[in-house]
Protein backbone atom coordinates (compact mmCIF):
# COMPACT_ATOMS: atom_id res chain seq x y z
CA UNK A 1 0.00 0.00 0.00
CA UNK A 2 1.32 3.50 -0.75
CA UNK A 3 2.16 5.74 1.59
CA UNK A 4 -0.63 8.67 2.10
CA UNK A 5 0.92 12.22 1.37
CA UNK A 6 1.13 14.31 4.37
CA UNK A 7 -1.29 17.21 4.57
CA UNK A 8 0.77 20.07 2.80
CA UNK A 9 0.80 18.05 -0.14
CA UNK A 10 -2.89 17.18 -0.13
CA UNK A 11 -3.40 20.68 0.43
CA UNK A 12 -1.26 21.71 -2.75
CA UNK A 13 -2.85 18.95 -4.89
CA UNK A 14 -6.31 20.45 -4.41
CA UNK A 15 -4.87 23.57 -5.52
CA UNK A 16 -3.48 22.50 -8.26
CA UNK A 17 -6.69 20.59 -9.47
CA UNK A 18 -8.85 23.85 -8.50
CA UNK A 19 -6.25 25.88 -10.42
CA UNK A 20 -6.42 23.32 -13.47
CA UNK A 21 -10.04 23.25 -13.37
CA UNK A 22 -10.33 27.17 -13.86
CA UNK A 23 -7.97 27.13 -16.60
CA UNK A 24 -9.77 24.60 -18.42
CA UNK A 25 -13.13 26.57 -18.07
CA UNK A 26 -11.24 29.40 -18.86
CA UNK A 27 -9.84 28.04 -22.42
CA UNK A 28 -13.60 26.56 -22.99
CA UNK A 29 -15.30 30.09 -22.10
CA UNK A 30 -12.57 31.93 -24.12
CA UNK A 31 -12.53 29.29 -27.24
CA UNK A 32 -16.17 29.74 -27.90
CA UNK A 33 -17.05 33.46 -26.88
CA UNK A 34 -13.66 35.41 -26.99
CA UNK A 35 -11.30 36.60 -24.01
CA UNK A 36 -13.51 39.30 -22.86
CA UNK A 37 -16.48 37.10 -22.11
CA UNK A 38 -14.75 34.60 -20.24
CA UNK A 39 -13.40 36.69 -18.21
CA UNK A 40 -16.71 37.98 -17.16
CA UNK A 41 -18.07 34.84 -16.80
CA UNK A 42 -15.10 33.15 -14.92
CA UNK A 43 -15.10 36.54 -12.82
CA UNK A 44 -18.95 36.48 -11.87
CA UNK A 45 -18.20 33.01 -11.20
CA UNK A 46 -15.18 33.32 -8.46
CA UNK A 47 -17.01 36.36 -6.96
CA UNK A 48 -20.47 34.10 -6.14
CA UNK A 49 -18.12 31.33 -4.09
CA UNK A 50 -16.97 34.48 -2.89
CA UNK A 51 -19.49 36.11 -1.87
CA UNK A 52 -20.74 32.77 -0.19
CA UNK A 53 -17.33 32.39 1.45
CA UNK A 54 -17.90 36.06 3.00
CA UNK A 55 -20.95 35.51 5.01
CA UNK A 56 -18.69 34.08 8.20
CA UNK A 57 -16.83 36.80 8.26
CA UNK A 58 -19.70 39.42 8.53
CA UNK A 59 -19.74 39.75 12.21
CA UNK A 60 -16.52 41.92 11.50
CA UNK A 61 -18.39 44.12 9.11
CA UNK A 62 -17.95 47.13 8.03
CA UNK A 63 -15.28 48.13 10.31
CA UNK A 64 -13.70 45.90 12.47
CA UNK A 65 -10.60 45.17 10.20
CA UNK A 66 -7.91 44.22 12.93
CA UNK A 67 -10.92 41.52 13.65
CA UNK A 68 -11.52 40.86 10.00
CA UNK A 69 -8.20 40.41 9.33
CA UNK A 70 -7.03 37.83 12.30
CA UNK A 71 -10.55 36.01 11.15
CA UNK A 72 -9.43 35.80 7.35
CA UNK A 73 -5.60 34.98 8.03
CA UNK A 74 -6.32 32.61 10.39
CA UNK A 75 -8.77 30.60 8.10
CA UNK A 76 -6.40 30.05 5.88
CA UNK A 77 -5.04 26.64 5.64
CA UNK A 78 -1.08 26.34 5.73
CA UNK A 79 -1.02 30.19 4.70
CA UNK A 80 2.57 30.70 5.18
CA UNK A 81 3.86 28.58 3.42
CA UNK A 82 1.32 28.45 0.80
CA UNK A 83 0.49 32.44 0.15
CA UNK A 84 3.18 33.82 2.04
CA UNK A 85 0.58 36.69 3.75
CA UNK A 86 2.33 40.22 4.54
CA UNK A 87 0.12 42.57 6.52
CA UNK A 88 1.06 45.93 4.84
CA UNK A 89 -1.75 47.54 7.22
CA UNK A 90 -4.11 46.96 9.68
CA UNK A 91 -5.66 49.69 10.96
CA UNK A 92 -9.24 51.70 11.17
CA UNK A 93 -8.64 53.28 7.74
CA UNK A 94 -7.58 50.35 5.66
CA UNK A 95 -6.37 46.41 5.63
CA UNK A 96 -3.28 45.74 3.04
CA UNK A 97 -2.44 42.05 2.25
CA UNK A 98 0.21 41.54 0.31
CA UNK A 99 0.53 37.46 -0.88
CA UNK A 100 4.55 36.78 -1.83
CA UNK A 101 2.81 33.46 -2.89
CA UNK A 102 -0.12 31.47 -4.67
CA UNK A 103 -0.42 28.03 -5.22
CA UNK A 104 -3.11 28.50 -7.94
CA UNK A 105 0.05 31.07 -9.63
CA UNK A 106 2.37 28.31 -9.07
CA UNK A 107 -0.05 25.86 -10.55
CA UNK A 108 -0.50 27.46 -13.67
CA UNK A 109 3.17 28.62 -13.82
CA UNK A 110 3.94 24.56 -13.87
CA UNK A 111 1.06 23.91 -16.77
CA UNK A 112 3.34 26.42 -18.98
CA UNK A 113 1.21 29.33 -19.07
CA UNK A 114 2.14 32.49 -20.33
CA UNK A 115 2.25 35.81 -18.24
CA UNK A 116 -0.67 37.08 -20.36
CA UNK A 117 -2.82 33.93 -19.55
CA UNK A 118 -1.14 34.03 -15.67
CA UNK A 119 -2.85 37.39 -16.17
CA UNK A 120 -6.21 36.99 -16.98
CA UNK A 121 -6.19 33.94 -14.72
CA UNK A 122 -5.49 35.72 -11.64
CA UNK A 123 -7.75 38.37 -12.95
CA UNK A 124 -10.87 35.91 -13.23
CA UNK A 125 -9.32 34.02 -9.90
CA UNK A 126 -8.74 37.54 -7.56
CA UNK A 127 -12.65 38.11 -8.14
CA UNK A 128 -13.06 35.47 -5.44
CA UNK A 129 -11.68 38.10 -3.10
CA UNK A 130 -14.45 41.12 -4.00
CA UNK A 131 -17.14 38.70 -3.28
CA UNK A 132 -15.63 37.53 0.11
CA UNK A 133 -14.66 41.12 1.47
CA UNK A 134 -17.92 42.80 0.45
CA UNK A 135 -20.47 40.31 1.16
CA UNK A 136 -18.97 40.69 4.56
CA UNK A 137 -20.05 44.55 4.74
CA UNK A 138 -16.35 45.94 3.53
CA UNK A 139 -15.16 47.52 0.70
CA UNK A 140 -12.70 46.40 -1.55
CA UNK A 141 -10.05 47.27 -3.36
CA UNK A 142 -7.34 45.11 -4.17
CA UNK A 143 -5.28 44.24 -6.84
CA UNK A 144 -4.48 40.88 -8.97
CA UNK A 145 -0.92 40.12 -10.11
CA UNK A 146 0.62 41.71 -13.37
CA UNK A 147 3.64 40.94 -15.41
CA UNK A 148 6.23 42.44 -13.33
CA UNK A 149 4.88 42.20 -10.17
CA UNK A 150 6.27 40.48 -7.35
CA UNK A 151 4.13 37.71 -5.53
CA UNK A 152 1.07 37.54 -5.95
CA UNK A 153 -2.33 39.88 -5.16
CA UNK A 154 -2.47 42.66 -2.80
CA UNK A 155 -5.74 42.90 -0.69
CA UNK A 156 -6.73 46.28 0.40
CA UNK A 157 -10.27 46.61 2.46
CA UNK A 158 -11.55 49.45 3.44
CA UNK A 159 -14.20 49.79 6.04
CA UNK A 160 -17.96 49.48 4.72
CA UNK A 161 -20.54 51.38 5.50
CA UNK A 162 -23.01 51.19 8.49
CA UNK A 163 -26.41 49.40 7.88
Amino acid sequence: MADTPDYPTLLRNSYAMRAAAYAHMFDVLRERFGTETALEVGKESTRRLGESMGVKYASHGPSDLAGLCGAFLDGIPNRDEMFAPEVKRCDGEALEIHFHRCPLKEAWQAQGRSDADLELLCTMAGAIDGGLFEAAGFVFKGETWKPGDEGCCRLKVLPGTAK
